[in-house]
């Protein structure tokens, strides 16, 4: 994305007044004509609310915004799809708002995917003063990067694109990549992998690519994405409605991708690694079956009941390779289950973890963030439903458990390192459009956790 954030400008700057409900009347008081004009367009200072405000000649003098109560730093999420194009600085405090999150949230509601059109428009820029700009354009390049990869159709992103990206990172970073692709799966012990990759045309092979990255001697955080970078459901196929959007079925190591480019930006002092099994859930002769038992990683079969629970048997592989690692910390990133959504709908993805104190910091840098995120249970009765009669477990549950995203979870337990760990069941997508947030691609948590390993290895 091209930086609409911006540390130095010599032209005209428009003053942009953020108000909250209760300071606009206040706000108002000393200017008569803006006091009329926000009377007659209703003007309250709700959030998202903007007030053009023109000069003598016409041309924009400056623009009321506003926060609502002025606690949330993404109601200015919402501010850039209310400006004409040029150059603003918040004239003031934002309420409760500080510079580096008001900038933030504006680089933010800045995002457009427009690959795909003729020309780009422009796009209202923002003098952040105060505000540690440099930063802030890391962590909104890095939420970008993963909505683009989820805009992006499979036929332009499939498994060689995301090693493409994946390498970029790396090599921008000082990074080092290992990728094993295609047969050479089975050789280096990674056979749900292949065996769900597998079908794909040869030139999208299944990999795994793994990103190292920091010095030895610091406490490794192990992130794990799920790539499916298109989920036909395999050979028990979607019907179109379920398939139209499955080209965001990559989202979870788009995210990772996008939470290790943060954190080595930042230099955070950790080691780091970033596993993404990519693969594409294709239809052919070579296709699992329903009732195929696989080997996997760590050693236990699993029974195939439904070829469309695919992602939850890529990560099984790659989270056993965290175990191997010992982390410090795990955390695994996917759109996994449409039973999240049913429970907690697009904007509010869940989160498994049975560890307190690492829940309890989640839930503290997500509030902080405005990145939001809610708590399931691990609830281990449930598991019984993953029994399996002729292998170790199975990847559909039984019906009665009912709780499929909670179920999930637990299926991917019995790969996860014993340490701290955490799966985040996210959907990666805007399905209504609104200021600051078109339908499409979306960043969710990563800002949230980024905080919060910056904060438990500080």
């Amino acid at each position: 994305m091209s930086d609409v954030i911006l540390d130095a400008w010599d032209g005209p700057v428009i003053p942009v007044h953020a108000v909250t409900e209760a300071g606009a009347s206040a706000a108002l008081e000393a200017d008569a004509f803006a006091k009329g004009l926000a009377r007659t367009a209703e003007f309250k200072g709700k959030a998202g609310q903007a007030l053009q405000v023109p000069a003598a000649d016409g041309s924009l003098a400056k623009v009321l915004f506003g926060l609502g109560d002025g606690r949330s730093p993404m109601a200015l999420r919402q501010l850039p799809a209310k400006l004409p194009p040029g150059v603003y600085r918040l004239a003031g405090p934002a309420g409760e708002i500080g510079a580096d999150q008001a900038a933030l949230a504006f680089a933010l509601g800045s995002y457009r995917y427009d690959r795909y059109k003729k020309a780009e428009a422009e796009r209202p820029r923002l003098l952040a003063e105060g505000a540690d700009v440099a930063e802030v354009r890391q962590v909104a390049h890095a939420c970008a990067l993963a909505r683009d990869m989820i805009n992006t159709p499979a036929n332009d992103l499939g498994p060689r694109q995301i090693e493409t990206i994946a390498r970029e990172i790396a090599e921008q970073h000082g990074a080092q990549i290992t990728v094993i692709e295609g047969e050479g799966l089975l050789e280096a012990n990674y056979p749900a992998v292949h065996a769900v990759g597998r079908a794909a045309d040869p030139a999208r092979a299944p990999r795994m690519i793994e990103i190292s990255w920091g010095e030895a001697d610091k406490p490794l955080v192990c992130v794990v994405g799920k790539g499916v970078v298109f989920d036909t459901g395999g050979l028990d196929l979607k019907p179109s409605a379920g398939m139209r959007l499955m080209k965001k079925d990559m989202g979870g190591a788009a995210h990772a991708l996008a939470l290790g480019r943060m954190i080595m930006a930042a230099r955070l002092p950790v080691r780091l690694v970033v596993l993404t099994p990519v693969v594409e859930n294709a239809v052919s002769a070579d296709a699992m079956r329903p009732g195929d038992v696989l080997a996997s990683r760590q050693g236990l079969s699993i029974e195939v009941g439904n070829t469309d629970a695919e992602g939850r048997l890529i990560l099984a592989d790659a989270l056993t390779r965290a175990a191997e690692l010992e982390p410090a910390l795990t955390i695994d990133l996917a759109t996994l289950t449409g039973a999240a959504r049913v429970a907690l709908g697009p904007q509010l993805p869940p989160y498994y973890t049975d560890d307190e104190a690492l829940a309890a910091q989640i839930e503290a840098a997500a509030r902080a963030e405005s990145d939001p995120v809610w708590r399931l249970p691990l609830w281990k009765p449930y598991a019984e439903a993953l029994d399996s009669d002729i292998a170790d477990i199975k990847n559909d549950p039984d019906g009665w458990a009912q709780a499929g995203s909670v179920t999930a979870a637990l299926f991917l337990q019995r790969f996860a390192p014993k340490g701290p760990w955490v799966h985040l069941d996210i959907f990666a997508w805007n399905p209504r459009g609104r200021p600051g947030a078109p339908v499409g691609g979306e960043a969710q948590a990563v800002r949230g956790l980024y905080r919060m390993i910056r904060e438990r290895f500080a």
